[in-house]
């Protein structure tokens, strides 16, 4: 039993953080400052001092993310640089009030404007703002420079240890652990999928489905992203195949499910189908490493006779009995592909393609974003002033944190109140902990390090977690430091309450940048991937030239991802307008299976697949959607015009029944279905499309 709950455990933290990424994040954050620590131990320097190579150990592996270890190598150096730079600048404000403030201010706008620059902008100004902010908060004084720098560069040392030899990344066990995660998040789907026909297609039951398939096509991007790292790229590019195949089996088991619920089923066919769904999630659930393969199972046989019934002997159920099928044979297929002996190829460690160069001077969003975080940083200095004198600095804080990866004000405003409810919360836990450690300093700094641990592992997936560790964690900081009371941890509070406000404030009233404005910007980049991708997708199914739609694909996923995160604040339950939130929903869901379908293309398509008695069928097909595309792009990238085209629809013309091969007719009815998501997309921006076929015309389907 203890094993049994142990193998649980493992897979869903497998599950839970793919390739265990944010693990070793947090890890190396600990291990970096335990280090950082120990080394300055033999200085005898103050307490004090000895933070600040903490806070530099822990910012640099939190906030260093370049995609190569050799960009990472000289993001460290360029952030000792700049942490060298703040903190000689906070003692030196620190000695003249008010300058500090007005550098503070004149921070927020340069570390949100260096955004722009992709991971190691952000990186940079990052650290920038964090190592001006924490000596302000331990009240350092410009004589204890010298020992903050060194001891800024000690905690930057001790990073780039752990980072490079004590915990370095291995591509080929991570991309064994994303594999797991892989399947146990195709296990989760399938167990969402059982909840949903025990309660007869519950609301609650519909969301657990949209959450675990958000999930399992992150894995998917995961697979996609590493595996190069591990494999040479003929290899990558079937398991980046393979992938997708069982995304698209596992989604298609999802709508099979939830159209057979939608009329009612006796008990016996919903129990049967519940417990054919458990049977095949336990062989989905073991680890990919483990023989035999799901193939040489006898239940894998079973599934295929099951799946394999003709509709004249059609039973309620058999549509999902046959998606099991299908994604136990898609699954299988991914699984001997990736049991292969891997040939590591070294030379696609780094990138030969030179990324489009950054304007280093714009006025766009991301501009604006910067002049609204400096007025919001002003608000929030005289606002946190009229709380505490001593402690507004945490108003500020809240601001560049609020302003920090988001690009509206919606997202502003959630990210303002989840941090916000976060801090909330860890006023009790600070409390708590500090009351119970208070006086050994051992436990304080081991909980120090659990709080450490939390906020790092936590970040990327939960404001609100991360702000109750930051919060516990100053508790004990103040308890450590002989400061702490319940009410500079309701000071906190208060601070924070006024930051969010004030960005808030800045966010909705100076130049500001609308969730709708933000959204339709990546719509139109959307477009702008789909049009890239039926083109290449012609031309690689007519034969003219042999394109990798699967990247193309990739793109298009990410632009969608993309929208998802721009869409939050409208699809969040703290938007109390229904018709919004619909509105978000209508969107996305439309976008999400453009994306399904051009997946499909992507893992069927062959070179010259449609080269022969359908070729003029293919050209008729990409020219309608492409021209579908670009008028549905007009329309978002001029929302006030209205159109004078309309779309153009499929004219019924029999194309399927003239194909024999069954990829070949998916490959064909996937376009077409790409053809009317791209016509569904139109409707939501007021675009009117032409007459519909005539009925009982042979369409593709």
């Amino acid at each position: 039993m203890i094993a049994d709950l142990r193998d649980a455990t493992l897979d869903r933290l497998a599950a839970a953080d793919p390739g265990l990424v944010r693990l070793r994040l947090a890890g190396s954050a600990v291990l970096g400052i335990i280090i950082a620590i120990l080394v300055l131990q033999p200085l005898h320097f103050p307490l004090t001092t000895s933070l600040v190579a903490a806070i530099a150990a822990m910012m640099s592996a939190f906030t260093v993310n370049d995609p190569t270890t050799g960009g990472q190598a000289v993001t460290l150096c360029l952030a000792a640089v700049v942490g060298a730079c703040s903190i000689t600048l906070a003692t030196i404000g620190a000695a003249y009030p008010p300058l500090d403030s007005i550098i503070f201010v004149l921070l927020i706008f340069v570390a949100v404007y260096l955004q722009r620059f992709g991971p190691r902008g952000t990186a940079l100004g990052s650290m920038a703002f964090f190592l001006f902010f924490f000596p302000m908060f331990l009240q350092a004084h410009l004589s204890q420079a010298p020992q903050l720098l060194i001891a800024m560069a000690t905690g930057v040392a001790a990073n780039a240890l752990v980072r490079f030899v004590l915990l370095r990344r291995n591509a080929e066990t991570e991309f064994i652990r994303i594999r797991r995660a892989f399947r146990a998040r195709v296990a989760a789907t399938v167990r969402a999928t059982e909840a949903y026909i025990a309660s007869a297609g519950s609301d609650r039951s519909n969301r657990q489905i949209r959450t675990a398939l958000a999930r399992l096509h992150e894995s998917v991007l995961l697979i996609e992203d590493n595996a190069p790292d591990v494999v040479d790229a003929r290899n990558a590019d079937l398991l980046r195949r393979r992938a997708i195949e069982v995304e698209l089996a596992v989604q298609w088991l999802t709508i099979t499910v939830q159209r057979t619920c939608s009329h009612p089923l006796t008990r016996g066919v919903a129990d049967d189908l519940v417990a054919r769904l458990a049977k095949f999630r336990s062989l989905m659930e073991r680890d990919p490493r483990e023989l035999p393969l799901i193939s040489e199972t006898g239940e894998y046989s079973r599934m295929l006779v099951e799946g394999s019934r003709i509709d004249e002997k059609a039973r309620p159920g058999d549509g999902v009995r046959r998606a099991i099928a299908e994604l136990a044979v898609a699954d299988d297929r991914a699984q001997r592909v990736a049991g292969r002996e891997a040939t590591v190829d070294y030379s696609l460690d780094e990138d030969d393609d030179e990324p489009e160069p950054t304007q280093a001077f714009a006025y766009d969003n991301q501009t604006r974003s910067a002049i609204q975080a400096v007025i919001g940083g002003g608000l929030a200095v005289l606002a946190g002033q009229l709380i505490s004198h001593q402690r507004w600095y945490w108003a500020v804080l809240t601001v560049f944190v609020v302003f920090v990866g988001t690009s509206s004000a919606g997202a502003r405003f959630v990210k303002g109140v989840r941090r916000t409810g976060g801090t909330l919360l860890g006023i009790v836990g600070g409390v708590a902990l500090a009351l119970l450690v208070s006086g050994n300093t051992i436990a304080i700094l081991a909980l120090i390090m659990v709080c450490v641990f939390g906020m790092v592992y936590m970040a990327r997936v939960s404001q609100f977690l991360m702000a109750f560790f930051v919060t516990s964690m100053l508790g004990l900081l103040y308890s450590l430091l002989g400061t702490f009371s319940i009410e500079v941890l309701w000071i906190r509070v208060a601070e924070t309450a006024v930051g969010a406000a004030s960005g808030l404030l800045a966010a909705t009233v100076i130049v500001p940048v609308r969730t709708r404005s933000v959204m339709l910007d990546d719509i139109a980049t959307v477009l702008d991937e789909l049009h890239e991708f039926v083109e290449s997708a012609e031309t690689l199914l007519s034969g003219r030239d042999n394109v990798n739609i699967i990247e193309m694909s990739r793109d298009l996923d990410r632009a969608v991802e993309q929208v998802r995160k721009t869409l939050e604040p409208l699809t969040h339950p703290i938007n109390l307008r229904s018709a919004r939130r619909d509105y978000g929903w209508h969107v996305l869901t439309t976008l999400e299976g453009i994306a399904f379908r051009a997946r499909h293309v992507a893992a069927r398509a062959q070179p010259g697949q449609l080269d022969g008695p359908v070729a003029d069928r293919l050209d008729l097909f990409a020219g309608r959607v492409l021209a579908n595309i670009d008028l549905v792009g007009e329309a978002v990238r001029h929302p006030n015009t209205t159109p004078t085209d309309k779309l153009i629809r499929d004219d019924g013309t029999p194309v399927v029944d003239r194909i024999d091969d069954s990829e070949t007719r998916a490959v064909v009815s996937s376009f077409s279905h790409l053809d009317e998501g791209v016509i569904a997309l139109g409707r939501v921006f007021n675009v009117e499309a032409t007459q519909p076929a005539p009925a009982g015309a042979n369409r593709p389907s």
